[in-house]
């Protein structure tokens, strides 16, 4: 007994040591990986700032093998994945994240939406919707709905983009309503190419209930009642638009036109179109007068007032296009007109531009002033290429 007492007694210093030892190697190991992990991040950052993109991956990649379970490294390794354009990759990563059982639930959602810009970024768009939906209710929950908003625009679905937009609004992110309003606009269009007239005017219908204010819904009642035939009903709807949306009339103005003249009602569009033009001069409303006006000497002068006020292109080819049409004596007022417009409208092909960095001059340069190259400059002119 006293036998085993002793050796007891003079291995329990033994045991000791051997546990301190052990402790103080798993200790050091311990400090020289966290001496190392930093390193390695710190390393990735500078060739980060340094656009080393393929080294700077390399160095988060080694990071955060020797620390796989600090999350931030794997978002960092993940959003330079996704800006390389390697989606995979950061799908991957993004994936693991969210495989752990030991995610607090804020980084799980931040997974979450770094998965979901892959998906998008990828165009994925099937993917990119589920992941977005997953992150309603989060703190990512507008980011979520905005996101959803685009990719129903995209791909065309109006009435999921209707519903997203109203979300956001009760969310208090603002006002939707022109754009929903453009949504209920193409549901319309939808509707009558599918022959559903009745959808088509409660689509319209709606559009307008969600802006007043907006133009597209009168421009597109307007037409939808000219191409049923309902010229007369067409004008009266343009007529508002003229009354509320002048500015917008111009988009109308030829259609209200051949409209009036569907249903007879020449003089009283002509009336509206001339005051309109007096005011703020356009070709859409010369154009349109000149189809309800047949006196090609009132249309030539017409012409050449806006070309005064007004000096366009489309002006100046307008009082050419009068001069070939009616026979009218071309006046020595009216080429100079045209050759002040053509000569304006030149200078901007009359230019150089440099073939690496698009820096345009008046004159040629050897070496240019923007990029500082060298032989950078075509000796032909932007018109002449």
């Amino acid at each position: 007994m006293d036998f085993e007492l002793q050796w007891f007694l003079l291995g329990l210093p033994v045991a000791f040591a051997l546990g301190w030892l052990a402790s103080r190697f798993d200790f050091r190991q311990l400090k020289r990986e966290q001496r190392d992990a930093p390193k390695a991040y710190f390393k990735g950052l500078n060739l980060l700032l340094n656009e080393q993109h393929d080294k700077a991956i390399d160095a988060f990649i080694e990071a955060v093998q020797q620390d796989p379970d600090t999350s931030d490294l794997h978002f960092a390794l993940g959003n330079l994945f996704r800006r390389r354009g390697e989606y995979e990759r950061a799908v991957r990563v993004h994936q693991h994240l969210l495989n752990r059982a030991d995610l607090p639930p804020a980084e799980r959602d931040r997974a979450q939406h770094g998965l979901a810009q892959d998906f998008m970024q990828a165009g994925l768009f099937d993917r990119a919707e589920a992941a977005w939906h997953a992150l309603e209710g989060t703190a990512y929950d507008t980011d979520a709905r905005l996101a959803l908003l685009t990719l129903h625009e995209r791909s065309h679905d109006w009435r999921s983009a209707v519903d997203d937009a109203l979300k956001l609004e009760r969310g208090s992110t603002g006002s939707y309503a022109s754009r929903i309003a453009h949504y209920w606009c193409e549901l319309a269009l939808e509707a009558d190419a599918k022959q559903q007239t009745a959808d088509a005017a409660d689509a319209l219908r709606r559009a307008h209930e969600a802006a007043p204010q907006a133009a597209r819904p009168v421009v597109a009642a307007g037409r939808r009642s000219a191409r049923l035939g309902r010229h007369a009903e067409a004008m009266t709807v343009w007529n508002e638009l003229l009354a509320t949306h002048p500015a917008s009339f111009n988009l109308v103005a030829t259609e209200y036109a051949a409209s009036a003249l569907a249903c007879g009602g020449q003089e009283d569009a002509r009336r509206q179109l001339l005051a309109l033009h007096q005011k703020k001069p356009s070709i859409d409303l010369l154009n349109a007068l000149g189809a309800l006006d047949s006196d090609s000497v009132s249309r030539r002068d017409r012409t050449r007032t806006q070309l005064a006020l007004l000096p366009t292109l489309s002006a100046a080819q307008a009082l050419l296009h009068e001069h070939e049409s009616s026979a009218l004596p071309v006046l020595p007022a009216d080429l100079k007109a045209v050759g002040e417009v053509i000569g304006r409208a030149a200078r901007a092909g009359q230019r150089y531009r440099c073939a690496a960095c698009g820096f345009d001059a008046q004159q040629h340069y050897w070496q240019c002033p923007g990029c500082l190259g060298w032989d950078t400059y075509p000796p032909q002119r932007l018109e002449e290429l």
